[in-house]
């Protein structure tokens, strides 16, 4: 009997491959330095908590606005590719600044650079995968590469945390050592991704005009308001470091929550992704749903660190089954000349859909206290289940 998930990876194109390489490298660049960028800028550049919050707010912002644009700029272009390099080559620009800033002013204007890089790459770089993959292995694909962007993003605080070790806390030293997987990135998208022939001419087309918004159709903007609410569910995973730290457990050993987590989300997403492959969609969303309620019950339960470690891996699992797979709907559902522009919507929405959970998650934290975030948690995806038994689409 032929082993199904082995033939699957085989099949998989070697673009895929690399773009999820790419995503790697980038991940371990970035996550080295934003693991130690509060520290760096709140001992060595004495910036205030106030400060550090409004350098994230804004730089956060300016990714979410930016990944609207890029996404409508690659199908009025025809081409995913350029605009993909680009936003990588502006990471990789940035990550130098880091180590040179001398005060917050170049941090803010490092993560300004930094985020357009991200906004300008993200929707490009999805509609390019989903025309690199095959149509049915596109969860396989998608999953593959969200697994090994997550394992970019607990490689990198590792390696951030065993060089500050080695190095007695040289926050430049650090800095400047993520600079060489950021320009890897960028060397590796160049060299080893091509971009798909079109068959017919391509013509300049406005994607954000109404006909082709219109075009996109009652299937896909279902999808962005799931997309939206399971983010609101989700809240910032900051909130499960906070919850560990109210446990116990030892400050400096605290970020492992987030190690442990991405461990499990690396593990699960390809698994899940080839699922997608021959499962109904919405009965696996809903399955994510289901796994994400039992984290939330578990994490508002005790704060105890075996329970926190429990709640925290059921979290990943829920990240494993639902991320890739929203993906690979967004491309299932939209033309194929509109699919910059689709992803650029649907992650602006959930990008804004993380900031107000973030923000309600943090008032009800304060005045109500940790288990009833994670209740509200688990009531907002009720309300996402109750969204998932109306469906305008045909199922996949």
């Amino acid at each position: 009997m032929p082993n199904i998930a082995k033939d699957s990876v085989t099949k998989i194109p070697k673009g895929i491959w690399v773009l999820g390489f790419v995503s790697l490298l980038m991940d371990v660049s970035s996550e080295m330095i934003h693991s130690l960028l509060p520290l760096f800028m709140a001992t060595v550049l004495g910036a205030s908590a106030l400060t550090i919050g409004m350098i994230e707010g804004i730089a956060e912002s300016t990714a979410l606005l930016v990944k609207v644009f890029s996404g409508a700029l690659s199908d009025y272009l025809g081409k995913r590719k350029g605009l993909a390099v680009f936003g990588y080559a502006l990471g990789a620009l940035s990550k130098p600044i880091f180590a040179m800033a001398s005060g917050v002013g170049m941090v803010l204007g490092a993560r300004f650079l930094d985020r357009i890089g991200k906004g300008i790459r993200g929707a490009p770089r999805d509609a390019l995968l989903s025309e690199i993959a095959p149509v049915e292995i596109r969860g396989a694909a998608f999953g593959l590469r969200q697994s090994l962007d997550t394992v970019g993003a607990f490689l990198g605080p590792l390696l951030g945390v065993a060089l500050m070790l080695l190095w007695a806390n040289d926050f430049r030293a650090v800095f400047w050592v993520a600079v060489i997987p950021a320009v890897l990135a960028v060397v590796l998208l160049i060299f080893g991704v091509r971009e798909p022939e079109r068959m017919e001419v391509h013509q300049p087309i406005n994607p954000i005009s109404r006909d082709n918004l219109q075009r996109l159709g009652a299937a896909y903007w279902w999808l962005v308001g799931i997309g939206a609410v399971f983010t609101l569910a989700r809240f910032s995973e900051a909130f499960l470091v906070l919850r560990a730290a109210q446990g116990g457990i030892a400050i400096a050993l605290v970020p492992l929550v987030m190690v442990a987590m991405n461990v499990i989300y690396a593990a699960s997403a390809y698994p899940f992704g080839k699922l997608s492959d021959s499962m109904s969609h919405t009965k696996l969303l809903a399955l994510g749903l289901a796994v994400l309620i039992a984290a939330d019950l578990v994490l508002a339960t005790d704060d105890h660190w075996t329970t926190v470690l429990l709640g925290v891996a059921l979290w990943g699992v829920h990240m494993g089954i639902t991320q890739g797979l929203l993906a690979r709907m967004v491309a299932d559902v939209t033309p194929a000349d509109l699919r910059g522009t689709a992803y650029g919507f649907f992650n602006l929405m959930s990008g804004l859909a993380m900031l107000v959970a973030s923000v309600l998650a943090g008032l009800l934290w304060d005045r109500l206290g940790a288990a009833f975030t994670f209740y509200a948690g688990a009531v907002f995806c009720v309300i996402a289940a109750l969204g998932l038994l109306w469906r305008p689409a045909q199922e996949s």
